[in-house]
């Protein structure tokens, strides 16, 4: 029974985080009891999680397809920041969600993109060494990228936001990592639920993100919707586009590009509740980007498994 609840949600992310959201903002109060400080433990639990499922191996494609590894996590960290960067340029957005929008932007890949490479046919290994990578360089590569495209409308605390990167994300992944490494047993009875609970401690981050804000997300919801969909469609379009010009097997293309537009937009949500406590719409976007990357990795999944 606990494996068919746990498929269930697992198999229904999607529509779960979309439900949640909704609630949250026709009844706020349904979320509001759970405590903003709640946000990071919960990030880090989903980041021991993917600790946990993570093995020397994993990482083998870094030193057996660095090329591809490299064009991956070289378009990660430049494709989404500048993107980010261009529609709150040409949309002229109000700084808070600005913030917002380039903090998605800066962010390393998804733990989404692996499950949705795999649904899609990509390079499932490739994949998961992108993430793995991008995951690792994010304490420097976030901060940074924010201050850069941000920092003059913001204050930005490059070394207090790598600090929060290395507690919530790095730390907790390296605790499960070292945990699959030396007691593997304990690791594979639990590994099996954490896709469930991984979906559900982000829908809860979601939720609550939603409800503190919903007045404001019904008056710029619209807006900030808009702005979403077309950063995550943007780069999905650009990362394959960039894989077909530099002639990468197909397989590949396909992971490059889910890499890219899927971002780890619970991270973003984290920084932004933690360092822009100043401008609460901040949290908007990645709660946002959250429930649509879901949906629309579900939909691309389908399109190109029908090409193949």
């Amino acid at each position: 029974m606990i494996k068919s609840v746990t498929s269930f949600i697992s198999n229904h992310i999607a529509w779960i985080i979309l439900t949640v959201a909704a609630v949250a903002v026709v009844c706020p109060e349904s979320f509001l009891w759970i405590p903003t400080s709640s946000i990071n433990w919960m990030l880090g639990i989903i980041m021991f999680g993917m600790g946990l499922t993570l093995k020397l191996s994993d990482f083998q494609v870094v030193f057996t397809r660095p090329k591809a590894v490299l064009i991956g996590c070289a378009a990660q960290f430049t494709v989404m920041p500048l993107l980010a960067w261009l529609l709150c340029r040409v949309f002229d957005l109000p700084v808070e969600i600005a913030v917002g929008v380039i903090l998605v932007g800066c962010c390393p890949g998804g733990t989404a993109s692996n499950v949705i490479t795999y649904l899609a046919g990509g390079d499932i290994a490739l994949s998961v060494g992108m993430t793995g990578v991008s995951t690792l360089l994010a304490p420097v590569m976030t901060p940074v990228l924010t201050y850069l495209l941000a920092g003059h409308n913001v204050d930005v605390d490059v070394v207090s936001m790598l600090l929060s990167v290395t507690q919530v994300v790095i730390l907790p992944i390296a605790i499960g990592f070292i945990i699959n490494r030396y007691m593997r047993s304990t690791a594979e009875n639990v590994v099996s639920f954490l896709p469930a609970f991984s979906c559900l401690a982000i829908a809860t981050i979601i939720g609550l993100i939603m409800a503190l804000n919903a007045e404001k997300v019904l008056s710029s919801g619209l807006l900030v919707i808009g702005i979403v969909i077309l950063h995550n469609l943007l780069g999905l379009s650009l990362g394959y586009l960039i894989g077909k010009i530099l002639r990468i097997e197909r397989p590949k293309r396909i992971a490059i590009a889910i890499e890219i537009g899927m971002q780890n937009s619970g991270l973003a949500t984290s920084l932004a509740n933690t360092h822009f406590a100043t401008y609460p719409l901040a949290t908007i976007p990645g709660a946002i980007f959250s429930v649509w990357h879901n949906l629309s990795g579900a939909l691309v999944a389908s399109v190109l498994k029908l090409k193949k």
